[in-house]
Parts: structure tokens; C-alpha cells; sequence
């Protein structure tokens, strides 16, 4: 089932409590780690699309609220990554690391997904954007597209999409939702970690208060999103020249696609968002209660549902089923089949890089070719986000066709 929940593995070793129930037996789990190495450099997909690619990583304050994980700190802080077309780049600018090299210290130690410290280079691995490349003014103002990773995640695990995002066109904006992900490195060096939601989320397990937390997880989120899309029209470096503030979508995966639909429910200058197996109510696992309000009353504009195999609104999703008999705008309900939960993250292409075992490979992301997975979830969001914010429509979510083999279209 679809999930928002803090990674439990990220938590348990966090806090020291127990062995992931991911982890398997130790025998059969050092049999598929990796022989040690040097730490690789990860290669990631090749945007498809025609436009050469800029990025810049940018801090925002919000002086309305104060942070609400530690009230003591006035104001709300955040980190995004802006991804655009770009003119070409000048003689000095270089590829921007796919992380922070604070951030990435403190994701590499935790050992996500169970990809052993030290396997992979989070910072020397290269995107294929350029570090403040100016950005391309000939196309006009261009669609915008807010991504919000899962809870607990960083906003590098929506890299591969947003980058296919640019290169067709749009400026996408990545969140990190601070002191949800192990680090969030800011301009002055210092890194933010997430002890006080791990340490929460404790609490909340011994105290039986889970579905109030995460509450209060989303509603820090929704704060957060539809703050960036207020702050869409003053970004620096030309960034909000090139930026239609009237044609904006969010995204996310698990946590992430959650957000992206209560944030529509609650702003309408959200015209489209995309929920990547990300459940719509406050459990750790889907059973029908504590449904949000997006699942509640629906929404009148257009949305999409992309779910593992084995998750959908007519089956194993009651919060997805409630937000379909409610919802009045355009819908879809995609199962990808052979995937899981981390098949709509980085994961479809870093785990098959990382040598690791094909239990766990299988584990994480799913029996699905690792490529094809990648090609069907980039296909998918371009086509939706080109039928909603650019008026063009390809077809390809009209229903089942042979573009689409390995797509079920839930009724």
C-alpha cells in the first residue's frame, strides 16, 4: 500500500531501537552487499528533452511563521533547487553536484535504502544541469512545477524528474522540508538534521499519537509549499523573468504527492498535481480513518494518481477511493506494474548502479526494468503537466495503448 510515514529504517537507525524489518537475516544480507570499492559516481538518466539545463540552489525565509519543529527558531527556513532552461553555459560554470557535501555526510552515514556508507559519491555525482547557467529567456514565461519528495526524504530524490522537466521546458522547483530529510545544507555551512522528527516520531509511536503527527507533518508541508509558490515571483538570478506564476503544478512522491494534493485543495493557484503513491490519509498504513480533507471533498481540478502494483483507489487505497468518488476535475489512476514504493524516486536508477543484490534491488524498487521504469514515469507527468498547463495534449492518458504496456488504467 501507498505510504506516509517516516522511512522506518531511516528512524530505527536513527535512534538505535532494532533491526530494520528490511533488513533481512545478517547472512543473506552480507551476501548481497556490495564488495567494498571505491564509492561510485552515479550516472544518471539523460533528460530527453531539447533544452539545456540550469540549476540553482536557493535559501527562503517565511517571517510569518516560526519553524514548526523548533518553535524557538522565529522564522521558517528552507532550501530549494531551481531546474531551468538555460542558455549555454559559460566557460567556468560546471555540472551541479547531485548533493550538498554537508548533506550528503549525513545522508551517506544513515545508509538509505540499505545502500552501505561508502558505496555511493552523493556529492561527486554530477547532474547534467549547470550551476547557475543564466536562464533562457527566447522561450517567454514557462510553466512551473513545485516537486516535494517523500517525508523524510531530500529533494535530490526528485532530481531525475525534475531535470526531464526542464529539458522540455518548465522551471521546477525542488523543497526540502527542513529537519524532515537527514540533512539540509544552507549557504552559511551549517547543516540542518532531523533528530527532532526522529525523536518525535518516537514519542508519537510509545504514545500512541502517530496520525496527529503526521498531521502536523503535513501541515508544516502544505505551509511550506504554498509558501514557495507565493515566493515563485521574486526569485533572483532572472529566475522569476522566465516563470508563469499564473500556470503552476506541484508534485511529490508518497508524503510528497499527499502534499501536492492538500495544497491544491487549499490553494487554487495550484492548477494540476500528481500524487506518486503518496496515501491521503494520516496512518502509517492505509485503513480508511483519519482521512485528510483532499480526500474528503476531492478536487475540481486535474489530478494524477500513479501507485505501485497493488495500490489503487477501486482495491487496497480508501483514502484514494474517497478522494475519487469526491473529486469533480479531470482524473487518472495509473498502477505501473511491477513497481514499488521507491520505484517513483532516484532509486529506479541508482539502486541497479550500487551492486547490491537483486533481492534488494527487487525489494526497493521492483521487478520492472529500472530504465523502462524511469521512461514511463517521466512520460507520464510530461504528458499530464503538457495537457494542463501548457493546453497540449498527447494522448498518452487517454487510456491503455501499446505506448503504455506495462501501465494499468484503474476505473
Amino acid at each position: 500500500m501507498s505510504s506516509f510515514a517516516l522511512p522506518r529504517r531511516e528512524f530505527l537507525a536513527a535512534t538505535a531501537l532494532a533491526m530494520s524489518p528490511l533488513a533481512g537475516a545478517p547472512a543473506a544480507r552480507a551476501q548481497s552487499r556490495p564488495a567494498r570499492r571505491s564509492a561510485i559516481r552515479l550516472r544518471l538518466p539523460e533528460p530527453t528533452g531539447p533544452c539545456t539545463i540550469g540549476t540553482v540552489s536557493l535559501r527562503l525565509l517565511d517571517r510569518t511563521r516560526p519553524d514548526p519543529w523548533v518553535p524557538s527558531v522565529r522564522h521558517r527556513e528552507l532550501m530549494i533547487s531551481v531546474w531551468y532552461p538555460a542558455l549555454a553555459p559559460r566557460r567556468w560554470q560546471r555540472l551541479a553536484p547531485y548533493m550538498e557535501r554537508g548533506a550528503a555526510e549525513r545522508f551517506d552515514a544513515l545508509e538509505p535504502h540499505r545502500i552501505p556508507s561508502g558505496t555511493v559519491d552523493w556529492a561527486g555525482t554530477r547532474t547534467h544541469a549547470y550551476h547557475q547557467a543564466p536562464a533562457d529567456p527566447r522561450g517567454g514565461r514557462r510553466p512551473v512545477v513545485v516537486y516535494s519528495p517523500g517525508v523524510g526524504d531530500p529533494r535530490s530524490w526528485g532530481t531525475v524528474l525534475a531535470e526531464e522537466l526542464a529539458s522540455h521546458g518548465y522551471v521546477v522547483v525542488t523543497v526540502d522540508h527542513t529537519y524532515e530529510p537527514p540533512g539540509v545544507r544552507f549557504p552559511d555551512g551549517s547543516v540542518k538534521t532531523n533528530e527532532v522528527l526522529l525523536e518525535e516520531f518516537a514519542r508519537a509511536q510509545r504514545e500512541g499519537t502517530v496520525p496527529a503527527l503526521l498531521e502536523k507533518t503535513l501541515r508544516a508541508r502544505v505551509d511550506d509549499a504554498r509558501f514557495v509558490v507565493h515566493r515563485l515571483g521574486t526569485l533572483p538570478h532572472g529566475l522569476s523573468d522566465v516563470l508563469d506564476t499564473h500556470r503552476v503544478g506541484l508534485a511529490g512522491q508518497s508524503g510528497g504527492g499527499f502534499t501536492a494534493a492538500q495544497s491544491m485543495y487549499e490553494d487554487r493557484r495550484i492548477r494540476a498535481g500528481i500524487d506518486l503513491d503518496g496515501t491521503l490519509e494520516f496512518n502509517q498504513e492505509p485503513n480508511g480513518t483519519n482521512l485528510s480533507p483532499v480526500a474528503t471533498h476531492g478536487l475540481d481540478r486535474p489530478f494524477l494518481l500513479m501507485g505501485r502494483e497493488g495500490s489503487d483507489h477501486a482495491r487496497t487505497e480508501p483514502s484514494w477511493a474517497a478522494f475519487w468518488s469526491h473529486g469533480t476535475g479531470w482524473r487518472r489512476d495509473l498502477t505501473l506494474r511491477g513497481s514499488r514504493h521507491q520505484t517513483y524516486t532516484d532509486l529506479a536508477a541508482v539502486m541497479p548502479q550500487t551492486g547490491l543484490g537483486q533481492d534488494i534491488v527487487e525489494e526497493t524498487i521492483g521487478t520492472i526494468d529500472p530504465t523502462r521504469a524511469v521512461t514511463v514515469i517521466r512520460t507520464c507527468v510530461t504528458s499530464f503537466f503538457d495537457r494542463w498547463l501548457r493546453d497540449h495534449n498527447d494522448h498518452v492518458l487517454d487510456g491503455p495503448s501499446a505506448s503504455l504496456p506495462d501501465v494499468t488504467f484503474v476505473c
